[in-house]
């Protein structure tokens, strides 16, 4: 009763069931690649202590605003059964034609181009960011590690560049091949990466606690919260195998990875760090 409550003319609430909203999760994914970026970009910030946590709450408020607060505004002025429809257009297109705002259509396309561009700005100012940090960790040629006279990492950002231009040239020639393994590629490097960052964040606290060193920035029951969302991703990740739209996220994506950690492993040596004095050993 809860997941199909009755209500004939629009189905009532999940009317699809847990399965339908699940699957909705895995969509929504999308909205949030790259939100990790928060704690890279503070690596630059002259208060990292201070900026991290406003950024942390300032992304916070903006996804309750601008994502849950609007997806509730269209459901609610829109039926969905109208939002699936053969001749749907956008949701926002519909709303904001709803409200009587002419020129919906134009003023959504020149949002969605603005948006296109900033996300392309935040994915080339991420991808060189962290070719530099792998370089100058030695994980990555030390050429890319380089910076101008104006502290800009060039090399890193030129790589970043290529890679952009050469993902625009494929999607040219092939769109139909392209879009899916990117989308395969990108959504499969945004799952891993969370379930990475979720068990360092175990494991750091962890050792933050046996070396009796006190974190500043405190989450109650971050170790709790950390395991439980690594099993929510990768509840997701399996879930892409199930489903016919996202099965090559798992395709693509785990030979991609299985490659890289051999790389790794192959070049460089572990080693264990000492969170209180800086230094490492290796193991």
């Amino acid at each position: 009763m809860l997941f199909k409550f009755p209500d004939p003319p629009l189905g009532g609430f999940f009317p699809n069931g847990f399965s339908g909203v699940w699957i909705g999760v895995i969509i929504s994914i999308f909205s949030y690649l790259s939100i990790e970026m928060i704690a890279v970009a503070a690596g630059e910030a002259k208060d990292p202590e201070k900026a991290v946590k406003k950024a942390f709450k300032s992304t916070a408020l903006r996804l309750i605003l601008f994502y849950l607060l609007s997806l509730f505004l269209i459901v609610t002025l829109v039926p969905w059964t109208v939002l699936i429809g053969a001749d749907a257009t956008s949701p926002f297109v519909m709303v904001m034609k709803i409200v009587g705002i002419p020129y919906a259509d134009s003023i959504l396309n020149f949002i969605v181009i603005v948006a296109a561009l900033s996300a392309m700005n935040s994915m080339l100012y991420i991808s060189t960011r962290m070719l530099f940090s792998l370089s100058r960790a030695g994980d990555a040629p030390k050429v890319f590690g380089r910076i101008s006279s104006n502290g800009v990492p060039v090399n890193a950002l030129l790589l970043s560049a290529v890679g952009i231009g050469i993902a625009s040239i494929v999607y040219t020639i092939n769109p139909a091949s392209a879009f899916p393994i990117m989308i395969a590629l990108s959504m499969f490097g945004a799952l891993f990466t969370w379930g990475s960052i979720f068990v360092t964040h175990m494991f750091f606290r962890k050792q933050m606690t046996q070396q009796n060193i006190e974190l500043k920035f405190k989450i109650p029951a971050s170790r709790f919260i950390s395991l439980f969302g690594f099993i929510a991703i990768l509840s997701i990740t399996v879930t892409t195998w199930f489903t016919n739209e996202f099965k090559s996220t798992l395709q693509f994506g785990v030979p991609l990875v299985l490659v890289l950690i051999f790389c790794f492993y192959l070049k460089r040596s572990t080693v264990k760090l000492n969170l209180n004095s800086g230094e490492e050993t290796l193991k």
